[in-house]
């Protein structure tokens, strides 16, 4: 099919510009329900015990597409293409019969979320308009590089926040009057919450969306590395074409504040015992034996007084407090803000990761990132590991620190609730 540009663009470009587009859905008679389908991210999946979960929930769920599983990565990518042809020509997948914009909520765990999904313009350079704030991975980007260039399509929406109003007009505004209409679909996944997508086609609204976000910049709250990936594609092809956007889901967090939580670090080839005994004299160390829960919340209040780490691995909890000082000043980088230098990340990479354990921070051998805690320290015993869990970062520390242009260590935080992948695609020749 040929690309026919989006619609109604705005000729301005000073701002997000979010564009309609015929997002691709499952046909619910086609699958065995919305729920199975679906997934998290593609980077929250723990392999290898989520996936096969998840890849035996239903035939059609969307792992074999964002995670496909095959020898080489040439084959992983051409196994997903395939795929995804095949569930398009049996109707496992159909376009919506005309462009718009998705209204998108999840609730659960006592929280509300509301954002609109749509075909983000991509900048030609960085512009201020959106602002990344972690480090990528360049092996990770390569591989989402090369699965979206095989299915030429966007199979799952980065999470991008903003700051709007309360007032009774804008994105907001028609956000919230259109939930009050029928749901396209409403599932409820095992994790307990329950998503609803509605279709915004009608040209006023918008218009009236589209003309709030031009007045905004956002800040990805997940998704940084599909966001490298977008910008490499949209320099590759000329423009203009389909490639020229991404998907992507925008929350204001005005309304509908995220939660921010931490990501934690599964050390492979660092037997605990060895990771205790390279910190003795950096750091102070408490033996917690203790249940998960309170050792975080040991983590949390040492947190609130300097850089605090959690170790796990031989059943208990050790905590790392205290720092030594002159540690800190020969590892951690000048040049920085200082909101930039005392992060736990920063000293967990710098000082840690680097220095005192000797860990190379980009090889999957050697570290593992997780989102969660529990997760990280099973593994961590069950493997003879080392898991290092972390305190989450405040969001307004993120914000600030991108403003100014500073990016933080790799996988330093986790917004959420995260956007299930699967509700909706965007395939870039429809």
């Amino acid at each position: 099919m040929n690309y026919a540009g989006p619609e109604e663009e705005p000729p301005a470009r000073s701002g997000l510009e979010l564009s309609p587009f015929r997002g691709l859905r499952y046909d619910p008679d086609r699958v065995g329900s919305l729920a199975a389908v679906t997934s998290p991210p593609y980077d929250v999946v723990v392999r290898p015990d989520g996936l096969l979960h998840l890849e035996s929930a239903d035939p059609h769920n969307i792992v074999r597409l964002i995670l496909p599983q095959a020898t080489t990565p040439a084959a992983r990518n051409e196994q997903a293409a395939a795929t995804l042809r095949r569930w398009l020509s049996a109707g496992v997948l159909v376009a919506d019969a005309e462009p718009g914009l998705y209204v998108y909520e999840q609730r659960g765990g006592g929280m509300l979320q509301r954002g609109v999904i749509g075909a983000l313009r991509l900048p030609e350079r960085a512009n201020g308009v959106v602002l990344p704030h972690e480090d990528v991975m360049p092996h990770v980007v390569d591989d989402r590089a090369a699965l979206m260039r095989a299915t030429r399509a966007n199979l799952e929406p980065l999470l991008l926040t903003y700051r709007g109003s309360y007032s009774e007009t804008g994105a907001g505004a028609v956000i919230e009057r259109v939930c009050e209409r029928p749901p396209l679909l409403s599932t409820t996944t095992e994790d307990g919450f329950n998503h609803r997508l509605w279709g915004v086609t009608d040209p006023a609204e918008l218009s009236e969306i589209r003309t709030d976000l031009h007045h905004h910049q956002a800040l990805i709250a997940d998704g940084h590395h599909r966001w490298a990936t977008y910008l490499r594609l949209r320099a590759e092809h000329p423009s203009p074409s389909a490639w020229d956007h991404g998907l992507v889901l925008l929350v204001d967090t005005v309304r509908y504040p995220l939660r921010v939580r931490a990501i934690h670090r599964l050390l492979h080839q660092l037997p605990i015992s060895e990771a205790l005994s390279a910190v003795a004299g950096h750091f102070r160390v408490t033996r917690l034996d203790v249940p998960l829960p309170e050792a975080l919340e040991t983590l949390a209040d040492a947190a609130c007084a300097g850089n605090a780490f959690l170790l796990a691995g031989d059943g208990s909890f050790h905590l790392l407090d205290h720092p030594a000082p002159d540690l800190l000043a020969r590892t951690v980088p000048t040049g920085h803000p200082a909101a930039w230098r005392t992060l736990d990340a920063t000293v967990l990479h710098a000082t840690l990761l680097d220095h005192v354990w000797h860990i190379p921070e980009d090889s999957p051998a050697h570290i593992a990132y997780i989102h969660d805690a529990k997760a990280t320290v099973e593994k961590a015993e069950r493997d003879g590991g080392t898991a290092v869990l972390l305190h989450p970062v405040r969001e307004e520390v993120v914000r600030d620190l991108a403003r100014q242009g500073v990016t933080m260590p790799r996988k330093s935080t986790s917004f959420g609730p995260k956007p299930a992948s699967g509700l909706v695609l965007r395939a870039l020749e429809i």
